[in-house]
């Protein structure tokens, strides 16, 4: 016997079956169209703070051809599942707004344009140890010619083209207490040198440990800056620790996030045992209190 099975039934099934494929089909459209979001923190920085700049909706390095800030090309690397980039900003750059640019792999643009804050200029005296001439003429600039010499070493240091860490960073002693902030002015003799890193309360031979993971590209004495630790971490991203009394780790070195690296001191231009720690990126030192401010 032939069945003859009334329409409406064929329509529920035809509207059963192409319900799902239709939901289906609008989800896949609705992921391809969204489009990437801009994070940056601080929004708006201040002269001598660090930037962290992600791409929120993207889950692949690969998805970014390129990221700049205006008009420098920026090291991309994955952290916390998002396309991510540092900036720094220099102490003396001229306040305004500059373009940050991430170009995809598509061949499509996002732009976001960040404003950097002036900061207010701070100055105080600072005098000369007495291992280093005293408060003379004549050794405020050997202090500053030796200075010189040794910044351009530091900022000489070959960095990796990749990033050697993924987990946060953090501080390389136990107890933190500020006996010197980032950014202002020394006042010594007739020389102004800016303070461009954090000095922490440590007690002579107390433990360093390693920000986070890196490879040494500089274990050794310096006049100024006494013995001298800096670390690595990829992209132009690079701790340093200074006037320590010993040196733990070698040049090429590779060392883990809170790995004991050296002892605290006061070599070099230090009236008393401390910890100074800089922070550079791309050669820029910036705020370290505000770098580590980024991995809250």
């Amino acid at each position: 016997m032939k069945i003859i099975r009334p329409l409406k039934y064929f329509f529920g099934s035809i509207t059963l079956f192409f319900i799902p494929f239709i939901f289906l089909s609008a989800a896949t459209i609705s992921s391809q169209t969204v489009l990437p979001q801009i994070k940056v923190s601080p929004e708006k920085p201040l002269q001598g703070e660090p930037i962290m700049v992600s791409l929120e909706n993207l889950t692949s390095s690969i998805s970014v051809k390129s990221m700049t800030f205006a008009g420098k090309p920026l090291g991309v690397f994955m952290y916390q599942a998002k396309p991510t980039a540092l900036i720094g900003i220099d102490l003396k750059k001229t306040p305004g707004t500059y373009p940050f640019v991430a170009e995809l792999s598509d061949g499509k643009k996002i732009t976001k344009n960040i404003e950097v804050i002036s900061r207010k200029k701070i100055e105080a005296p600072l005098g000369i140890p007495a291992s280093l001439g005293g408060n003379t003429p004549a050794a405020a600039t050997s202090l500053v010619t030796n200075l010189s010499k040794e910044n351009t070493e530091l900022a000489s240091i070959w960095t990796g083209t990749k990033a050697f860490w993924t987990e946060k960073f953090r501080f390389p002693l136990p107890t933190i207490f500020i006996t010197d902030p980032y950014g202002y002015s020394r006042e010594t003799g007739s020389y102004e040198i800016a303070h461009k890193g954090t000095d922490f309360r440590a007690a002579e031979g107390t433990q360093v440990r390693a920000m986070n993971r890196g490879v040494v590209r500089i274990a050794k004495k310096f006049t100024v800056y006494g013995n001298t630790i800096v670390v690595d971490h990829g992209f132009g991203l690079m701790t340093m620790y200074m006037h320590l009394s010993k040196i733990n780790v070698n040049p090429g070195e590779l060392v883990l996030l809170g790995q004991v690296i050296g002892l605290s001191g006061h070599t070099g231009y230090a009236e008393s045992a401390h910890l100074h720690v800089s922070v550079r990126i791309d050669g820029i030192s910036i705020d370290p209190m505000k770098f580590m401010d980024l991995f809250k």
